[in-house]
């Protein structure tokens, strides 16, 4: 980008601001790197906003080390963190160092890697409306990058409320002079059309579109998504398929075996719609269903998807379920309900599960359902692609499945996580005399067929912003389309006060959306028992 142009600031999930610093190892102060071969021509200096708290402790920090790790950042690199709590360039060391990890192929010279990386790890306290403490990171940053060409990037940890504070002191008092500044914006970003438009128009005072990486989905950078159109593209067997003709169904879940456990003060602001829905399905939907881009640019990809978002009508409640768990009892531990969460108020409706059925209205998918399901404190914890096919016309075996035609469907499956695959449930003989049908999977199981470790998503993603990568991140014309076809009905559900259906803790969700799928004389694909992939 061209070194004039305004900066930009990462945003993502609320993080809690948390103070104090770790003890169990001690870290002397490591020596400044500023003097790194000035002969180099540039250098990169990432910013964490939010840096205390467990987002950028957990996920972002360990990210940064594995791209380390793996010779993916350029040879000058500085990261700073950049928070309200009082802490040295040391004690910033030694939390970070608690979450370093790694690569199980990969563990020759760790801890001298870990080393060298938490050299380049500095820290800045400071106020997150101060553009005075901007002013004094923006010296620190360029102590360190010397007289090479400077390039920003801001990443936001922070609540979505003081993003624009962070946006105007970061462009004001700490954009690069003589190269780019970039933010990444993770969600959430609004609650529904106006407030996503009123925080875009607030971030384009101080940015331009091209600086702001909006990352409202994380599984987008999930191997098994990123695969997805190489699955679909690539392959001559796949995309024939790929439409009405042949696709009954489409399914997009989404389960955690666990609830709020004490965190869901933030999670009833928002609900499992706002929280999973409008983004992170929607998304792989809109990847899973675009028509063939003309390239793999990212404005390329991104357009397509922004037609079928276009092409989709906005959800009815009358295709819609939603339930909230409650209290149960199993195996002698009893496990709480949502409302008896300390951080949830007593009479919440916020719903912890929801499912929907949506509709894309192009030739290519008229009426074809697209089944979204999403909840916590379900039976078990996955997230993956389900890709029901038709029935087999005149089936010469039709007598060997008997009345129920749905177990000799085809099936497509992509299990996003956890253990990652891609199978596919076809019909077969069972060797024999006899004339005895089976169903197997036809299997690619990562961990068997690839011994690499499969990258963190946020490793993905961090990467591609640095490099200037768009594929992954939402324009704001996608994220505009996104909301309109969620916003009508998050206002009719607050508005009219509607109840969700009540489930077991641990259980597999509400009896409405066994009945939302028979609807459409769909069987959610997850419920039946299958063998293992």
């Amino acid at each position: 980008m061209d070194a004039d142009v305004k900066n930009a600031a990462i945003s993502a999930p609320p993080s809690k601001v948390e103070n104090g610093s770790p003890s169990h190892v001690i870290l002397d102060d490591f020596e400044d790197l500023s003097p790194l071969s000035e002969n180099d021509d540039s250098t990169v200096s990432i910013t964490v906003v939010g840096a205390s708290g467990d987002l950028a402790k957990k996920k972002i920090f360990p990210a940064l080390f594995a791209l380390y790790y793996e010779d993916c950042l350029p040879k000058h690199f500085t990261i700073f963190g950049y928070a309200r709590s009082k802490m040295t360039d040391a004690e910033l060391r030694n939390m970070v160092s608690r979450t370093l990890t790694c690569r199980i192929d990969k563990r020759e010279n760790c801890n001298e890697k870990m080393e060298e990386f938490l050299k380049r790890c500095f820290y800045h306290s400071g106020q997150y409306d101060s553009e005075e403490h901007f002013m004094d990171l923006d010296k620190k940053l360029k102590q360190h990058e010397g007289s090479r060409v400077s390039n920003r990037l801001f990443y936001l940890s922070i609540p979505p409320n003081i993003f624009l504070n962070v946006v105007k002191c970061a462009s004001k008092s700490a954009s690069s002079v003589n190269g780019w500044t970039r933010v990444i914006v993770e969600k959430p970003f609004g609650r529904d059309s106006e407030s996503s438009a009123a925080l875009t128009r607030g971030l384009k005072q101080y940015l331009v579109e091209d600086q702001i990486f909006r990352w409202i989905d994380h599984y987008l950078g999930k191997e098994l998504v990123e695969n997805l159109s190489v699955l679909r593209f690539s392959n001559l067997v796949f995309e024939p398929l790929w439409s009405r003709q042949y696709i009954r169904n489409v399914q997009l879940i989404f389960s955690e075996d666990f609830g709020t456990e004490g965190r869901g003060g933030y999670f009833d602001r928002y609900g499992i719609i706002r929280d999973i829905m409008q983004n992170h399905l929607l998304q792989i939907l809109a990847l899973f269903a675009m028509e063939t881009p003309i390239s793999l640019e990212a404005e390329d990809i991104r357009n397509e998807k922004v037609k079928v978002l276009r092409s989709m009508k906005p959800l009815q409640l009358e295709d819609v379920v939603i339930g909230q768990y409650k209290s149960h009892t199993k195996g002698g531990t009893t496990y709480p309900g949502y409302t008896e969460d300390k951080t949830v108020p007593n009479d919440s409706i916020t719903p912890t599960f929801a499912a929907a059925a949506l509709f894309i209205n192009n030739a290519r998918w008229d009426g074809v359902p697209f089944l979204m399901k999403a909840g916590k404190a379900l039976h078990k914890k996955g997230a993956e692609i389900r890709v029901q096919f038709r029935h087999v016309p005149g089936n010469l075996y039709k007598r060997s499945f008997g009345t129920d035609l749905d177990t000799a469907t085809n099936e497509l499956v992509i299990r996003v996580q956890p253990d990652e695959a891609i199978y596919l449930k076809i019909n077969n003989k069972i060797p024999g005399l006899g004339m005895r049908l089976d169903r197997s999977n036809l299997n690619l199981h990562y961990a068997a067929r690839y011994s690499k470790e499969i990258p963190d998503a946020y490793e993905r993603l961090l990467l591609d912003a640095i490099e200037g990568e768009r594929r992954l991140f939402i324009r704001s014309d996608e994220l505009d389309a996104a909301w309109e076809l969620f916003t009508p009905l998050l206002k009719e559900l607050e508005e009219k006060w509607i109840a969700p259906e009540l489930y077991p803790y641990g259980s597999r969700g509400p009896v409405g959306a066994h009945y939302l799928a028979a609807k459409y004389n769909v069987r959610w694909g997850d419920m039946t028992t299958e063998q293992k992939a």
